[in-house]
């Protein structure tokens, strides 16, 4: 961490956030202002639950068992200094043909053409590791130029030892995708287990 990101602590986290605006076509994504950082997985791989835990809230992100409860950009403003954007999840989410058509081109609009956006984070299921459906999207990333960083989600409820061959596995994939940042985070929304150490991730992103 820098020196104005040590000096802007993780208090920073406990600002008052806002839902600012959601946007489920091109056409209403809001005004570019804030600088942005993204969030995006498998549909319920636990997106919104982690922007609620990495702000200390429970409901500020729509939560749910059922997948595709993120049916648009949402956007939300912390401290007036940085946005969040929870973005509608990939995979096996039970839409028709034409609202996922509908959300892969505002997903690939939004993320290769909007330049306030820092860093996207992928967020994959630590029980399962990687699958078909996020090399596919990382490939996308690659080739759009999209930095981007893993994080493993969900691992309170999988072993240290398993924990450890998924990261291992995950590193190895790494090595093939250009944009991927080499560091990979390991969370858990229940525990908190590394929602610390994101929140480092993210610091050096706020409007200083």
């Amino acid at each position: 961490m820098d020196n104005g990101s040590a000096n802007l602590g993780l208090n920073f986290f406990r600002s008052p956030c806002e839902f600012i605006a959601g946007a489920a076509t091109v056409d209403s994504l809001p005004p570019i202002s804030l600088p942005e950082i993204a969030f995006i997985g498998r549909s319920n791989v636990g997106k919104s639950s982690l922007v609620n835990a990495l702000v200390g809230q429970k409901s500020l992100a729509r939560t749910s068992q059922n997948p595709g409860a993120t049916q648009q950009l949402n956007f939300f403003s912390i401290g007036e200094r940085l946005m969040f954007v929870d973005m509608p999840g990939y995979g096996y989410a039970k839409v028709s043909k034409t609202q996922k058509g509908i959300w892969d081109h505002l997903i690939r609009f939004y993320l290769a053409g909007r330049t306030t956006l820092q860093r996207t984070f992928v967020l994959v299921d630590a029980r399962r590791g990687l699958m078909e459906t996020d090399i596919a999207f990382m490939d996308m990333l690659d080739e759009t130029a999209v930095n981007y960083q893993i994080v493993l989600t969900k691992a309170d409820n999988v072993s240290q030892k398993d924990i450890s061959a998924v990261l291992q596995s995950t590193k190895d994939a790494l090595k093939s995708h250009a944009a991927a940042h080499p560091v990979l985070l390991v969370t858990s929304s229940e525990t908190r287990l590394g929602i610390d150490t994101l929140q480092e991730e993210i610091l050096p992103f706020v409007l200083k």
